[in-house]
C-alpha cells in the first residue's frame, strides 16, 4: 500500500491539529467569562453579544480599545512561563475602556506564534480569561495564527480588543475637571506591561539572566518582572457607583508616565503639579535604575513608579473616594490639585503639556520621591 500523501500545509509548517487541541484546552477557561449575553459559545467565526441590555440607556456610547503586552511577553518566552501574559493583555486593552466611565462588555484575543505548542497557547488565553473575570468582561472570540519562516519556533505576540458602552452623560473627561479638583494616584502592582525595552536593556547589560535569583525580591528576575498588571475596572466602576459624581476623569499611566498620562485628561489652561514626596516607588523601580545607572527622574517618561492609574475627584469628595479604593484594596493617595491659568515660571522642573495628539493641560513632578520604609 502506497504512503498516505504529507499534508502539504503540514509540510510547510502549519500544524491545523495542534491549533485545534489548543481551543479544547482553553474552551472552559473562556466559558466562565461567557454570561447569558453571550450566543453561540466557543469556535465560531465571529463572536455574538445580546446588546439588549443597551436598551436601559437614555443614549449609550460604545468605548473600544485595541492594544498589546509589548517586550513583556520575551521574559515570558525566556522562563517559559505564559499563564500570567494574559492578565497583561486585559490590563492593558480593558482598564483603557473604564476611563471614560465605560463598563466593558467583551473582548477578542489575536496571537500570533512561530509553532502551535497547544498547552502554551491555552496557558496564555486562561490568563486572558483570569482578566476578563477579573473585569466584568466577556472573551468572546480570538485567533492563534501559525507563522512559521516569520517568527521563531518559540516566539509569539498577543493582542486583543475590547468593547464597553458609557452612558451620554456620564463620561469623564477634561470637559469635567475644575480647578481645585485633587489628584488621587492608585498604587500599580509593578512595571505592569510598560518600558520593558528599557528593562530589558538594562537587565542583559548586567549579565543577569531571568532564571537567575533576585535576592532584593526573593523570587528569580523573570518572576519579579512578570509580575501580572493590576486591574482597575472593577474597583473603578465601584467607586463610580459608591460615591456618585466624585470622579472627573481618570488617566490609565500606561507608555509616557505619570505626567503625560495626566496631561491627556486635563483641560486647556489648567496644570498640576504631582508631588514626588508622597509616595515611595517599589523595590523593582529602584534597583532596575541603580543597574542602569540612572536617576528615577530619569525613568519618568517610561515606567509608571508605582502608580498605576489617577483619578480627578471633587475637592469635598476626595477623602470619601480614596477611602473607597482603598477598601477595594488599591492604595490611594493625593498626589496633587488641579490649578488654572498660566504655569509657573520656576526652576521645579518642566511641564508636560497635553500628549499624544491631545491639546491637555500641564503636569509636572516636583519635589523628592519619598524614602524606603
Amino acid at each position: 500500500m502506497a504512503p498516505s500523501p504529507q499534508n502539504p500545509y503540514t509540510a510547510a509548517g502549519v500544524d491545523t491539529a495542534a491549533g485545534d487541541l489548543a481551543v479544547e484546552l482553553m474552551k472552559s477557561a473562556v466559558r466562565r467569562t461567557h454570561g447569558p449575553e453571550v450566543i453561540g459559545g466557543v469556535g465560531g467565526f465571529a463572536g455574538l453579544f445580546d446588546a439588549s441590555a443597551l436598551r436601559a440607556y437614555t443614549k449609550p456610547l460604545l468605548a473600544t480599545s485595541t492594544d498589546g503586552v509589548g517586550t513583556k511577553v520575551a521574559i515570558a518566552q525566556a522562563i517559559d512561563k505564559h499563564d500570567t501574559i494574559g492578565q497583561d493583555l486585559v490590563g492593558m486593552v480593558v482598564d483603557d475602556i473604564v476611563v471614560v466611565g465605560a463598563k466593558p462588555l467583551f473582548m477578542t484575543d489575536y496571537i500570533a506564534c512561530g509553532k502551535v505548542f497547544p498547552e502554551r497557547i491555552a496557558d496564555i488565553v486562561r490568563g486572558i480569561a483570569i482578566g476578563c473575570e477579573l473585569t466584568g468582561t466577556a472573551l468572546v472570540g480570538g485567533e492563534t495564527a501559525e507563522h512559521p519562516g516569520l517568527l521563531g519556533i518559540n516566539d509569539y505576540d498577543v493582542a486583543g480588543a475590547a468593547t464597553g458602552v458609557v452612558e451620554a452623560d456620564h463620561v469623564l473627561g477634561a470637559e469635567r475637571v475644575e480647578s481645585g479638583d485633587v489628584v488621587l494616584a492608585l498604587a500599580s502592582s509593578g512595571p505592569h506591561s510598560n518600558g520593558y525595552s528599557l528593562i530589558r536593556h538594562i537587565v542583559s547589560g548586567n549579565g543577569i539572566t531571568y532564571g537567575a535569583d533576585a535576592a532584593d525580591f526573593g523570587r528569580t528576575w523573570g518572576e519579579e518582572l512578570l509580575e501580572p498588571t493590576r486591574l482597575y475596572t472593577l474597583p473603578l466602576l465601584r467607586l463610580l457607583s459608591q460615591v456618585p459624581g466624585a470622579v472627573h476623569a481618570l488617566s490609565h499611566v500606561t507608555g509616557g508616565g505619570i505626567a503625560a498620562n495626566l496631561a491627556r485628561v486635563l483641560p486647556v489652561g489648567t496644570w498640576v503639579d504631582v508631588d514626588r514626596s508622597t509616595w515611595s516607588p517599589p523595590p523593582v523601580f529602584r534597583v532596575l535604575a541603580d543597574l542602569g545607572s540612572l536617576e528615577l527622574a530619569q525613568t519618568e517618561g517610561t515606567w509608571n513608579l508605582g502608580v498605576g492609574f489617577v483619578a480627578v475627584v471633587s475637592a469635598d469628595q476626595a477623602d470619601a473616594a480614596a477611602a473607597a479604593l482603598n477598601a477595594d484594596g488599591i492604595a490611594t493617595w493625593q498626589v496633587g490639585v488641579v490649578r488654572t491659568g498660566p504655569v509657573p515660571q520656576d526652576s521645579h522642573g518642566d511641564f508636560e503639556q497635553g500628549a499624544k495628539g491631545v491639546d491637555g493641560g500641564a503636569v509636572r513632578l516636583v519635589g523628592a520621591y519619598a524614602e524606603t520604609d
